[in-house]
C-alpha cells in the first residue's frame, strides 16, 4: 500500500530537503496517487454495490436460486407483525430484528421496505441502472490501477523488498501482536510483520478475489471466461463470495483507520498526502525495526 523511500531524494517542489533527521520522504507521488484512487474507487463501489444488492437482498450458495431452493445463507427484508412492519436480517437461518437500519427504514412516517437505507447507497433513491454504471466505472479504475501497480512493484522490487515476509518477520510476529495490543508503535522505515500480512492479504487475496467474482457475475463475461462460474461454484456462490470480500475490506478499513489514529493521525496523513513522515529518533530507530500502521 505504501512505498518506502530508501534514500533521500533530490530536492524538488515535492521533496524539499529537511535538516530534521527524523523526517523522511517515504511516499512517492505514484504511491500517494494509487492510494487515493483505490480509496475513492472502493468508496463508490461500496455504496453503489449496496444499491445493487437492494435489487435482490438475498445471498445463496450454489448455481441456482429461487422459491424451489433452500440455499439462502443471508437475507435482509421486512415483514408485517402485530406491531406493524419490522425489518430483519437473516444469517444462516438465524433472524435478527434490524428495524430502522436494515430491511425497514426511512424518516418517521415514511419508512419503506429497503435492505440497506438510502443514506448508505448511491444513488440514495432506488435506481439500479445508475448504480451499475457507477459501480462498473470505479471497478475498472481500481482494476486497471491495481494491475499497473503490481507490474511496477515487480519491476522496481517493492514487492520483494517491502511486502514479502521474511523469516525474521515471522519470528517478530508475537512481539508485533503484543505491541499493537498495547498500542505501542514504532515509527521506522520498514513495514512490521502485521502490516505485511494485512497489506498482502488485501492486495493479493481480497482485491483479486473481488475482481474475479465480479467478472463471474457478469453475463457478458460468461462467453469470454466460461470456466469462472464453475470454478467458483456458480454465479450465486460468486455473488456471496463478492459480498463477504466487501465485508472483509470494510473490516480492514476500520482497523486501518483505528491504527492511524492510535499511531498519530497527523504524521500518518502527512505521509500519504505530502510524502513526508516523521520517524522515531535515530537511537530508538536503530533498535526497533518496525514502524506504525
Amino acid at each position: 500500500m505504501e512505498s518506502v523511500a530508501r534514500s533521500q531524494p533530490t530536492a524538488g517542489a515535492d521533496t524539499a530537503p529537511s535538516k530534521d533527521e527524523t523526517l523522511i520522504y517515504r511516499q512517492s507521488r505514484w504511491t500517494r496517487l494509487t492510494h487515493w484512487l483505490w480509496a475513492i474507487s472502493l468508496f463508490f463501489m461500496l455504496l453503489s454495490g449496496l444499491q445493487i444488492f437492494n435489487a435482490r437482498p438475498q445471498l445463496y450458495i450454489g448455481k441456482e436460486s429461487g422459491f424451489d431452493y433452500n440455499n439462502t445463507v443471508f437475507a435482509i427484508g421486512a415483514e408485517n407483525t402485530a406491531t406493524g412492519p419490522r425489518g430483519y436480517t437473516e444469517i444462516l437461518g438465524k433472524r435478527f430484528d434490524t428495524t430502522g437500519v436494515l430491511g425497514w427504514s426511512g424518516p418517521p412516517g415514511q419508512e419503506t421496505s429497503r435492505a440497506f437505507p438510502s443514506w448508505a447507497t448511491i444513488p440514495s433513491y432506488y435506481d439500479l441502472g445508475t448504480a451499475r454504471v457507477v459501480h462498473f466505472f470505479f471497478a475498472w479504475i481500481l482494476s486497471t490501477t491495481l494491475i499497473v501497480w503490481l507490474i511496477a512493484s515487480l519491476i522496481n522490487g517493492h514487492l520483494r523488498r517491502d511486502l514479502a515476509p521474511r523469516i525474521t518477520d515471522l519470528k517478530r510476529l508475537p512481539r508485533d501482536i503484543v505491541d499493537h495490543a498495547k498500542l505501542k508503535f514504532h515509527h521506522t522505515r520498514e513495514y512490521n510483520t502485521l502490516q505485511k500480512m494485512a497489506y498482502g492479504g488485501v492486495l493479493f487475496v481480497l482485491l483479486p478475489l473481488m475482481i474475479i467474482t465480479g467478472l463471474a457475475m457478469s453475463p457478458s463475461m460468461n462467453s469470454v471466461l466460461p470456466f469462472l462460474n464453475d470454478l467458483l461454484g456458480g454465479r450465486q456462490t460468486a455473488r456471496t463470495i463478492h459480498f463477504i470480500v466487501m465485508v472483509l475490506l470494510i473490516a480492514f478499513f476500520v482497523i486501518h483507520m483505528l491504527m492511524i489514529f492510535a499511531a498519530g493521525p497527523i504524521n500518518e496523513l502527512r505521509s500519504i498526502i505530502t510524502g513526508w513522515y516523521r520517524t522515531d529518533p535515530p537511537a530508538h530507530d536503530s533498535q526497533s525495526p518496525e514502524r506504525s500502521a
